[in-house]
């Protein structure tokens, strides 16, 4: 089985964590204020719902989803287009001793939310949760 290294252990660090959540609060920042040189990235808004690091915080998994669901695969084409500019604006704007390299993936969380609510909506579950 493959080792992934984004889920050594029991689960992240608190460094992991803070580094994580500093570097979404700072893309969030960034792809709000359209401070990328790229006119078609800044058109788009863009949720950034969770950052993971590596335990050597040298990669960072960014999770992310266009406001609506809409043109997912246009949104990971620019991101990944601009990533170098993102990774370099991410390390200086956090001052880390290494900036991570940036991955994309489309945000399933509110996907699997909804799915869960269907389920919890379907009759024959709401009769074995009263019971």
């Amino acid at each position: 089985m493959a080792k992934n290294r984004f889920h050594d252990g029991p689960g992240p660090s608190q460094r992991q964590l803070r580094v994580g959540e500093l570097i979404r609060r700072t893309l969030s920042e960034v792809l709000a204020r359209g401070d990328i040189h790229d006119p078609e990235l800044n058109r788009l808004s863009i949720t950034v719902g969770e950052v993971r690091t590596s335990p050597d915080l040298k990669v960072a998994m960014v999770y992310v989803l266009p406001l609506g669901g809409r043109g997912q695969d246009e949104v990971l084409d620019l991101l990944k287009r601009n990533r170098s500019e993102l990774r370099r604006v991410v390390g200086k704007k956090l001052q880390l001793k290494f900036a991570p390299e940036l991955r994309f993936q489309l945000d399933e969380t509110f996907d699997r939310m909804d799915d869960t609510r269907r389920l919890f909506d379907q009759e024959a579950v709401r009769r074995d949760l009263d019971q």
